[in-house]
């Protein structure tokens, strides 16, 4: 089947069997490995991206049900040099280690605070629920978020000031 999925404001076209999961499609079409292929069964969420702006494992997900939808990864976050706020809450609060799970992490932020601005600790330790880290005790990935929430806040404050 022949589909073409939007990644990261790029048309992605590629004939593909039905069954081809959305992460490969990802790692072997464009090569961008950022996003990382983790349980399979959707439980670890390592692999999350957004479809539509919201947040999506793409482990489960076949790429066809994604043909005409917008698909962002972890590689959008950065843009001309610049760190997103919630990358830079992360390095910031010493929010990683392995490095394992910050991709789908830094995706289901994003996505969190792109549809609320300011979420209470456990708005934010809700949104992260789907996804295991195995390193970090979640304290400072919920402290990460909270910096990347307050940033953009104070950004803003001061860009309407």
């Amino acid at each position: 089947m022949d589909v073409t999925i939007t990644i990261n404001g790029e048309p992605v076209t590629r004939d593909v069997e039905p069954r081809l999961l959305l992460v490969h499609f990802i790692r072997e079409t464009p090569g961008l490995t950022g996003t990382h292929w983790g349980c399979d069964t959707s439980n670890c969420g390592a692999c999350v991206v957004l479809m539509d702006g919201k947040p999506l494992k793409s482990c489960t997900t076949l790429a066809v049900m994604c043909e005409g939808h917008e698909i962002t990864t972890v590689e959008a976050l950065e843009v001309d040099g610049e760190l997103d706020p919630v990358q830079q809450g992360f390095h910031e609060k010493h929010a990683l280690q392995c490095g394992f799970c910050t991709p789908g992490m830094l995706m289901t932020s994003r996505a969190l605070l792109d549809e609320n601005p300011d979420p209470s600790d456990l708005e934010i330790r809700t949104a992260i629920s789907g996804q295991i880290c195995r390193c970090t005790g979640y304290q400072n990935i919920v402290a990460a978020v909270r910096w990347a929430a307050d940033h953009e806040a104070s950004t803003k404050q001061e860009a309407g000031a």
